[in-house]
């Protein structure tokens, strides 16, 4: 089974959608997952607005409903944090180039570090750092995240997005055959994930019959 992932990793529908797809890759062994990086709101330069933090904050209380997953809103009490999501979502890209089997892991490692523990993951050290934990080598990791490369990789995934029409992040897709499918647009659960990509296998088998 071959998955496309289009996500973001400052997205925190994406943060709340994570234990459901780990379930889903957790019963399906040699499952792929492709990722590609959406950018939520790249290359943003403003600092947050109180009308903006207090759309996150609403928008983080959902998540935490609907997921269970734990939240810190420290980041959000700061007045000088720039919301800007193409660092994260480079940094991912980055991940993936070097060693993209540990790609998802540090995606993961971004959301936890950010929706837990206000960590500020726009900041190319605590990236980097992230990363070594995650079992890159630092080094290189810094190296690339700054390339030039990396950053023509990233409005790459972006310009991809786009031109799918990906309308919101998270959204799943199933590769099957030369055929790519929709399996999930927004937060959804894995036994909802596993019902569609049966019904998705039933009806390409059945036009191939």
């Amino acid at each position: 089974m071959r998955l496309l992932y289009f996500a973001d990793p400052l997205c925190s529908w994406c943060y709340g959608f994570g234990p459901e797809l780990e379930k889903l890759l957790a019963t399906h062994e040699g499952a792929e997952l492709d990722m590609v990086m959406g950018g939520l709101r790249p290359y943003n330069r403003e600092p947050m607005s109180e009308a903006f933090r207090s759309m996150l904050r609403e928008h983080w209380r959902h998540v935490q409903e609907a997921s269970g997953l734990s939240f810190s809103e420290a980041i959000l009490d700061r007045d000088d944090f720039v919301y800007d999501t193409e660092p994260a979502c480079r940094a991912v890209v980055t991940a993936r180039a070097l060693a993209a089997d540990r790609a998802f892991a540090y995606l993961k490692a971004i959301q936890r570090a950010f929706y837990q523990e206000a960590r500020d993951m726009t900041n190319a050290d605590e990236l980097a750092d992230l990363a070594a934990a995650t079992g890159y080598n630092r080094a290189h990791f810094a190296e690339g995240f700054d390339a030039p490369a990396m950053r023509t990789a990233t409005r790459s995934d972006f310009a991809t997005s786009q031109s799918m029409d990906v309308a919101g992040f998270p959204t799943l897709a199933l590769r099957h055959g030369m055929g790519l499918f929709l399996v999930a647009s927004g937060f959804t659960r894995a036994e909802v994930l596993e019902e569609r990509i049966a019904e998705i296998e039933r009806r390409t088998r059945a036009a191939q019959a």
